[in-house]
């Protein structure tokens, strides 16, 4: 038996909620602890001061969507006093180049560190510095980096490298790091540490709220240009929402409500497939060719005004002994490329993703709500148990890896590693991604319904599904990690 599983895209994130369930904390406490070792270990996807979303689900049936994504900055200053300073940064990407906006202005009001402390005072059991204290510990001795956040980094150089504060984390010795070095933040075990003791040491409230608003309006010489204040900051609140549910194949699948869009597109695409009928049979030209078309029209289903996501992005699932599950989702962005004074705390870029944002840059009143595609989700099989918990990295294909598996799992009985592993497909716009692995027959089928671009290689472009689901026998759950985006499993004996 177990008391618990983990599965998440880094080992020490991994590692941390195991450490948290096996001292007989829930699910919520472990989720709420990977979050926090996170925001070390994988800094290229996350950080207190991204936003993100947790469903929960309870024995009882209690469902809750938590958003604790971002909000629009400006709150009390006039709209003549917000200029915002953008910095564009080029990331080189295997296949393309692509230009992102950085610096003090891309920064929104922080979430994820307001999520994490109200989801622990909502449902979690041990104390503040026991769900701390691993990310206290790795940020304090270091981590091995991983070729998966080596990757990002590479990727992210030219934002990590562009303030002296950024570079002090990510280049101690004058280069940027890489796989197998190790990744240090004293700064950001400090601010943890009195966290652990003191829960409104945040960043929303006293002297460091001060210190961030006063980075932002600039300070001590920095240009400023940014728009975060502390009226922002003391306003900021998660939201609770009632999660969006969709039948299919005799099941109800939980995922991200509105104001978000990536759980209503994942929802359509879903209703869609379930009133098709039987699927094909797996890896056909059929199924193939039934998919692309179905993310197509999902695609142009999306309004004009319907943002994408925000690219930098991580995932844990996690279930207990007790049938607590927790989905959570969190990113921040690319990074803007500074830190918080004091605390080691990378701020995000949210406000300079031009796909976030259709209307324009800081079109959006002060204090709303950014949308987003994340979808953290959770299968509930016809007694309303649960049978899945998942989620994803990726941007805009969240909603098509998520899919890509359930599919797998439900229609095809795969085992849930092998529907992660599997090779997936994107429709990106007018053209399809795909990924090597499909056959001859299935690559042909799709080139004669749209151009078609066949990666090299597996890639981290196409998600990241982290999973857990039921196994029955005397192992209670399974997991799965994914390889594109250093996946990786824990359980806790009991």
């Amino acid at each position: 038996m177990t008391d618990g599983i983990v599965a998440a895209g880094h080992e020490q994130v991994a590692e941390a909620a195991a450490e948290v369930l096996g001292a007989g904390g829930n699910a919520f406490d472990a989720a709420i602890a990977a979050g926090f070792a996170s925001s070390h270990c994988e800094p290229g996807f996350t950080s207190l001061a991204g936003g993100g979303f947790l469903l929960a689900h309870r024995p009882d049936g209690e469902r809750t969507l938590f958003d604790f994504f971002v909000d629009t900055p400006g709150r009390g200053r006039p709209a003549g006093e917000l200029v915002s300073h953008f910095e564009p940064v080029t990331v080189h990407f295997a296949a393309a180049n692509q230009t992102f906006h950085c610096g003090l202005g891309s920064v929104a009001v922080p979430g994820n560190l307001a999520g994490y402390l109200h989801v622990h005072r909502r449902l979690g059991r041990l104390p503040l510095s026991e769900i701390v204290a691993p990310a206290v510990r790795y940020a304090r001795t270091g981590v091995m980096i991983p070729s998966t956040q080596a990757m990002d980094f590479a990727l992210l150089a030219p934002i990590l490298l562009r303030t002296p504060e950024a570079r002090r984390i990510f280049a101690p010795a004058g280069r940027l790091l890489t796989t197998g070095d190790t990744l240090r933040n004293i700064d950001l075990a400090a601010f943890l540490e009195r966290l652990g003791t003191d829960a409104t040491a945040t960043l929303y409230e006293g002297a460091t709220a001060e210190g961030l608003a006063a980075q932002m309006r600039g300070n001590g010489g920095s240009a400023g240009g940014g728009r975060v204040t502390v009226e922002d900051l003391a306003a900021y609140r998660v939201v609770e929402r009632e999660p969006l549910a969709v039948g299919y194949r005799r099941r109800t699948v939980l995922t991200n409500p509105p104001p978000s869009f990536g759980g209503a597109l994942l929802a359509l695409a879903l209703s869609w497939l379930d009133d098709a009928g039987a699927p094909p049979p797996n890896g056909s030209p059929e199924l193939a060719v039934r998919l692309a078309r179905l993310m197509a029209d999902v695609d142009n289903h999306r309004l004009a005004d319907r943002p994408r996501a925000t690219r930098g992005t991580t995932h844990v699932s996690i279930a207990d002994a007790e049938g607590n599950e927790a989905a959570m989702t969190t990113s921040n962005g690319e990074c803007s490329g500074d830190v918080v004074p004091g605390t080691g705390i990378l701020l995000n870029n949210m406000l300079g993703e031009d796909d976030l944002h259709p209307d324009g840059f800081h079109a959006a009143p002060a204090g709303t709500r950014v949308s987003s595609m994340m979808s953290p989700t959770v299968v509930l099989g016809a007694d309303d148990r649960p049978e899945l918990v998942l989620g994803s990295g990726g941007s805009k294909r969240i909603r098509s890896a998520i899919l890509q598996v359930l599919i797998g799992v439900i229609d095809h009985d795969l085992e849930l590693s092998s529907a992660i592993d599997a090779p997936r497909l994107h429709w990106d716009t007018d053209h399809l991604e795909i990924e090597p692995g499909f056959d001859d027959a299935v690559v042909s089928a799709l080139r004669a319904l749209a151009p078609v671009n066949v990666w090299p290689g597996r890639s981290l472009y196409f998600g990241g599904v982290h999973a857990v689901a039921p196994a029955g026998g005397h192992i209670p759950w399974v997991g799965a990690g994914d390889a594109r985006r250093g996946g990786t499993v824990r359980t806790v004996p009991r």
